[in-house]
């Protein structure tokens, strides 16, 4: 009999909690190797054997081989799974979103979370520029979700996993969510699809 899966991530980041989310909602075996990030264990000779980019999540298949990047690897494991749209420009929508979680909002939204959660940094030692940069991500996916229960189709995808993950989490950075709706709708739907619970990541749970 094959092992499962390994997945190898943080509990408190999101990126990592997008593949155990993805996961558990496509009833995927797989063994959870808990990595902390804040403690250096992404450094050590072991881990960097594992992925030598010395980053969190990281997958190991029942074959061995190594997939690395939290979105490359959920759109690994939903393959074939009514997570990924069935028509052609819909999936590309869905990646176009994807893209811009890592490239516009994440950079900004998950990077303040950490320097005010994990590192405890003072408010005034924070680029300010994370501030304006995550309101403006939040600011897009409020316009996008004006209308629509899900960022891309009728359903929830990886695109609604992906983004949900920093973002039900960016009050712990500082951002106020109150400012906006539709996003907290939509955290509140994501979370039931997934059966969530809203102290899941949180670095001070119960806060």
């Amino acid at each position: 009999m094959s092992q499962p899966v390994r997945i190898y991530g943080d509990r408190r980041s999101g990126n990592c909690l997008k593949v155990k989310w993805t996961a558990d909602y496509l009833a995927i075996p797989y063994q959870w190797i808990e990595v902390d990030v804040a403690r250096g264990e992404t450094r050590t000779d072991d881990f960097l054997a594992i992925n030598p980019a010395g980053q969190v999540p990281c997958l190991e298949r029942e074959d061995g081989r190594i997939l690395a990047q939290s979105n490359a690897i959920i759109f690994h494991l939903a393959g074939g799974s009514p997570l990924i749209p069935a028509d052609s420009f819909d999936t590309a929508k869905m990646l176009e979103w994807m893209f811009w979680e890592q490239y516009s909002h994440e950079p900004a939204i998950a990077v303040r979370r950490y320097q005010k959660a994990f590192q405890n940094l003072p408010e005034d030692s924070i680029d300010p520029a994370l501030m304006a940069k995550g309101r403006r991500a939040l600011g897009v996916m409020e316009m996008r979700l004006l209308s629509r229960d899900f960022i891309v189709g009728e359903t929830m995808t990886l695109a609604d996993i992906a983004l949900v993950a920093y973002t039900r989490l960016a009050d712990e950075g500082g951002f106020d969510l109150d400012e906006f709706l539709n996003v907290r709708g939509w955290i509140a739907r994501i979370d039931q699809e997934l059966g969530l619970d809203p102290d899941d990541g949180r670095v001070n749970p119960g806060a």
